[in-house]
C-alpha cells in the first residue's frame, strides 16, 4: 500500500502570496525565508485544505479570493481514499486533489476529487493524513485542561473505556441529583400546590357536573322562563294548522290544503302536470297534519313548574361557580379535574420518589468511585510511560538530564458540589474524572519539579513540546507532520539536536518544518526557501528549492543575514557536513 504523501500545493492569492507551488516530497522538508516572506501561509495553506476555518482577513489585498490546492499521494484501499469515495470523490493516477477557496466576502467552498462536499469531510481527512503542531499548540498544552487531554490520548483504549463509562454515570448522576434538589427544596411549594388541587377537586367531586350538563340546564331554563310564550305560540300555530275545535266553521290550512288536493286530483287524468303538482298537495298535507300533532304534544308537554325554573336556576349557579374557578364550560372544568388528579398523584408520591432517587443516587456514586479509581489507575499507569517517553526524548534534545513527571492528583471537593468517596476521603468529580493532571519538569539533578510553564525557559520549553509532539507521533502515527517554528528559543548544540530528532522522525514519516534555524534545516532532505519579489510579493516562482551552492548561500544567510559572508559561507559548509555525518551515522542505526 502507498504511505498517503503530501507532494505538491498551490497557492493563489492568500496573504503576501501572489501565486506559488510548493513542491514536498518523502523524507524532510525545511521550508525558510527571510521575515515577512509568507512562510507561515504554507502553515495555514494547509490548515485551509484540512477543513479550517475560513477567514476573509486571509485574501490578498485586491484579490476576488484566495485558493488552496493539494495534492496528496493515496493507494485506493487506504482508509482516507475509502472515505472519500463514500463523498463521491475519485483519485487522479493514483492521488487525491483537495481545493479550498475563500471569496473576499468570506465565503468558503471545498472540493475534494473533483467534488464539491463540506469543509468538515476535509478536517476528518486531514486528522488521518497531517499532524500540524505550532506555537500555538504549544502554549495550549501549557494548560491543565489540555495536558489532561493529552495524557488521556497517549492512554489511548485503557483510559479511553473507562472514561466513557465514567461520562455516562456522571452524566446521570447530575441528573438525579438535580431532580432530588428540586424535590427537597421545593417541598413546600408542592405541598402548598397539593392542598389547592385537594380543594378543587373536592368542590367538583361535591358537585358531581356530567359532560354536556350545562348545555342541558341552559336549554331547559329558556324553556321554563318562556313558558307562557312558547305555550301561546304552539296553541296558535296548531289552530292555524287544524283548526279551532271551539270555533266550527273555522277555515284551517290542513283542510285548505286537503281541498285543493281534491280539486286536482279529479282532473289528473287530463294532464300529467297537474297530476305532479297533485302529488306534491298530497306531501305537503302529510307534513302539515304531522306538524300539527307535534305541536299539540308539544303545548301538552309544555313544563310550567316553577319550582323546577328555580331548581335549574341553583343547579346553573352551582356549575358556574365551577366554571368561573376552573374551565370556560363543564368540559373544560372537567378536564382540569382529571389533570389535577394525575397532578396529585403525582405531588402526594414525592415521599416515595424521593427515597427511590436517593437510593439510585447512593448507587450511581458507589459505580462511580469505582470507574473513577480504574480511571485514575489507568492514568497513572499512563502517566509514568508517557513521563519516561519524554524523558528519553529530551536526552536526544541536548537536555540530558532534564526530567518530565506527570502530577496526578485528586480533584479537592467543594460543599454544594458532587463528589465521591476514595480510599476514604472525598474526592472532587467533573465530567473527565477525578484528577488534575499537570506535567512537571525538572530540568537537572535536584531540581524541584515544577509546572513545565513554570519550570523552562524558552528554548527548553519548546524541546519539552516537541518531545511530547514525538511521543505522540509514536502511538498515533499519520503520514504527514507540520512543525511550523517549534524551535523558536533554541540555539547551538540544542537547535543541532532539534534538526537530528526530526530527520529521525522523517525516517518512518513525511516531516514538513517551517523554521528560522540554520541548524535544523541543515539536516532536512529538502530545502524550500519562500522569497518575495521587489514589491513584496511571492510569485509562481517565489518557492524554489536549493541545492548545493544556493543551499548554502541561504544557510549563510539565515545565520549571519549576509549570503556572501566568508566565514557564514565556512559555517554553513561545516553546518552541512555535520548534519550529513549525523544523519549518516542515524541510517547506519535504523538500516535506512
Amino acid at each position: 500500500m502507498v504511505v498517503p504523501v503530501l507532494e505538491e500545493m498551490r497557492i493563489k492569492d492568500l496573504g503576501v502570496i501572489d501565486d506559488a507551488v510548493v513542491e514536498l516530497s518523502t523524507g524532510f522538508t525545511a521550508v525558510t525565508g527571510e521575515t515577512g516572506a509568507g512562510k507561515t501561509m504554507v502553515v495555514t495553506s494547509l490548515g485551509l485544505l484540512l477543513g479550517g476555518r475560513a477567514d476573509a482577513g486571509l485574501v490578498r489585498v485586491g484579490a476576488a479570493g484566495a485558493l488552496v490546492e493539494g495534492r496528496i499521494a493515496l493507494s485506493a484501499d487506504a482508509p482516507a481514499a475509502r472515505r472519500a469515495a463514500d463523498a463521491g470523490a475519485d483519485l487522479e493516477e493514483g492521488a487525491l486533489l483537495v481545493s479550498r477557496t475563500v471569496s473576499a466576502e468570506g465565503r468558503s467552498r471545498a472540493h475534494l476529487g473533483g467534488r464539491t462536499v463540506p469543509a468538515a469531510l476535509l478536517a476528518e481527512l486531514g486528522e488521518e493524513l497531517v499532524a500540524v503542531h505550532g506555537q500555538t499548540d504549544q502554549q495550549g498544552l501549557l494548560r491543565p485542561a489540555r495536558q489532561r487531554e493529552a495524557l488521556d490520548r497517549y492512554a489511548g483504549e485503557s483510559v479511553a473505556v473507562p472514561l466513557e463509562a465514567y461520562r455516562c454515570t456522571y452524566r446521570r448522576l447530575r441528573e438525579i441529583s438535580a431532580l432530588l434538589v428540586e424535590l427537597t427544596e421545593r417541598a413546600r411549594e408542592r405541598a402548598r400546590e397539593a392542598d389547592l388541587l385537594r380543594l378543587g377537586l373536592e368542590e367538583i367531586a361535591a358537585a358531581g357536573p356530567r359532560p354536556g350538563e350545562d348545555a342541558e340546564l341552559n336549554a331547559e331554563a329558556g324553556r321554563l322562563g318562556h313558558a307562557d310564550a312558547l305555550a301561546t305560540a304552539s296553541t296558535t300555530a296548531h289552530g292555524v294548522l287544524a283548526g279551532d275545535p271551539t270555533d266550527p266553521e273555522g277555515v284551517d290550512a290542513t283542510t285548505l290544503v286537503a281541498e285543493a288536493h281534491r280539486a286536482l286530483e279529479a282532473v289528473r287524468a287530463h294532464d300529467p302536470v297537474l297530476g305532479g303538482l297533485a302529488d306534491r298537495l298530497g306531501e305537503v298535507g302529510i307534513l302539515l297534519a304531522d306538524v300539527a300533532q307535534d305541536l299539540a304534544g308539544y303545548a301538552d308537554g309544555l313544563d310550567a313548574d316553577p319550582l323546577r325554573l328555580a331548581a335549574v336556576e341553583e343547579r346553573r349557579a352551582v356549575l358556574g361557580r365551577l366554571t368561573r374557578k376552573y374551565g370556560e364550560d363543564l368540559d373544560a372544568v372537567l378536564g382540569w379535574a382529571e389533570a389535577g388528579t394525575a397532578r396529585l398523584a403525582e405531588l402526594e408520591g414525592d415521599d416515595e420518589r424521593i427515597e427511590g432517587l436517593t437510593g439510585e443516587r447512593d448507587e450511581l456514586r458507589r459505580d462511580l468511585a469505582h470507574l473513577a479509581h480504574t480511571l485514575t489507575a489507568a492514568r497513572a499507569e499512563a502517566a509514568k510511560r508517557f513521563g519516561d517517553a519524554v524523558t528519553d526524548e529530551l536526552t536526544q534534545l541536548a537536555m540530558p538530564h532534564a526530567r518530565v513527571s506527570v502530577d496526578l492528583r485528586p480533584l479537592e471537593a467543594v460543599e454544594g458540589e458532587e463528589s465521591v468517596e476514595l480510599d476514604g476521603r472525598a474526592v472532587g468529580c467533573g465530567p473527565h474524572g477525578v484528577d488534575e493532571v499537570e506535567l512537571l519538569l525538572a530540568p537537572h539533578p535536584g531540581a524541584r519539579p515544577r509546572p513545565i510553564a513554570k519550570g523552562a525557559s524558552g528554548g527548553e520549553l519548546s524541546r519539552v513540546m516537541l518531545a511530547i509532539e514525538v511521543v505522540f507521533a509514536g502511538t498515533t502515527p499519520v503520514p504527514t507532520y507540520l512543525f511550523d517554528e517549534v524551535d523558536a528559543g533554541i540555539g547551538g548544540r540544542a537547535a543541532v539536536e532539534v534538526g537530528r530528532r526530526l530527520a529521525r522522525l522523517a525516517d518512518t514519516a513525511q516531516v514538513v518544518v517551517v523554521t528560522h534555524l540554520p541548524q535544523v534545516a541543515a539536516f532536512a532532505d529538502r530545502h524550500l526557501v519562500v522569497e518575495k519579489t521587489h514589491d513584496g510579493s511571492v510569485t509562481r516562482s517565489g518557492v524554489v528549492p536549493v541545492h548545493g551552492e544556493g543551499r548554502i548561500r541561504e544557510l549563510s544567510r539565515m545565520m549571519a543575514g549576509q549570503e556572501n559572508s566568508e566565514s557564514a559561507r565556512a559555517h554553513a559548509e561545516e553546518l552541512l557536513a555535520t548534519a550529513a555525518r549525523l544523519a549518516s551515522g542515524r541510517r547506519d542505526d535504523t538500516g535506512r
